[in-house]
């Protein structure tokens, strides 16, 4: 039996499936990672990406960061991919409960997915500093400047800077999923960011699957390890509802 029979195998006789996911459920979509060899950390700027999206870049340098936030983090016109497409019908099928994403582009509910623990937020949500009055994408890159609400307040994305906290509710959500799961699969995701990457050590459940490009910190307790595209794998696997 190959891998990927093994997968749809695995799926198949799951009733309780969570998907931990990254950037590489959305490069299918066309938006780039953030570290891959064309990702945005190997791209030149005056200062590196991951200085640019911190708390304090944005507190002083506000303009210089919503010029690479509205060029380098906004993607309107992106579609779901092959894998947001996938996670969607097999949340229809009854057997994944959970969908935690480390990614803030919104595209596993333009899939269909209803169950979506966002851990570093959404570019879809922004919300004034000031009123607290909430806004959506397009208020954000249709903004020649810095975008201000009607009472004069700074509008800021509601995603996770560097030096900020992730929120607590989503945390705990994440949490009990992953807890709860008989089975995670981790995909699109080099493991390397914290706290977010630790989640998995929450997993107590029978198959730990892991779908990635490339090698992960997670690969020796993994019961499967497929070193591929993930939504070219998730599309060759037929889907049994419960």
């Amino acid at each position: 039996m190959d891998k990927v029979e093994k997968l749809g195998e695995i799926i198949n006789s799951s009733r309780n499936i969570v998907f931990f996911g990254g950037a590489g459920v959305s490069t299918e979509s066309g938006i780039p990672d953030f570290r891959s060899a064309d990702g945005l950390y190997n791209q030149k700027y005056s200062y590196p990406p991951e200085t640019i999206v911190s708390h304090t870049f944005f507190t002083y340098h506000t303009k210089q960061f919503f010029e690479f936030y509205r060029d380098k983090m906004l993607f309107p016109d992106a579609k779901p991919s092959p894998a947001h497409l996938f996670l969607a019908r097999l949340e229809e099928a009854g057997r994944l409960k959970a969908i935690v994403t480390q990614n803030i582009d919104g595209l596993h509910q333009a899939a269909g997915s209803k169950k979506v623990f966002e851990l570093h937020g959404s570019v879809h949500r922004n919300y004034c500093l000031k009123c607290g009055k909430f806004y959506p994408m397009s208020k954000i890159k249709d903004s020649a400047d810095i975008p201000r609400c009607d009472c004069g307040g700074l509008i800021k994305p509601d995603v996770v800077l560097y030096e900020e906290g992730l929120d607590p509710q989503i945390i705990n959500g994440a949490i009990g999923a992953i807890s709860s799961a008989d089975t995670l699969i981790v995909g699109g995701t080099s493991l390397v960011v914290y706290p977010a990457a630790g989640f998995l050590d929450f997993f107590r459940g029978k198959n730990l699957v892991v779908i990635n490009k490339t090698a992960t910190p997670a690969d020796g307790r993994a019961q499967l390890v497929i070193n591929d595209k993930i939504g070219e794998v998730f599309s060759q696997i037929a889907i049994k509802s419960l």
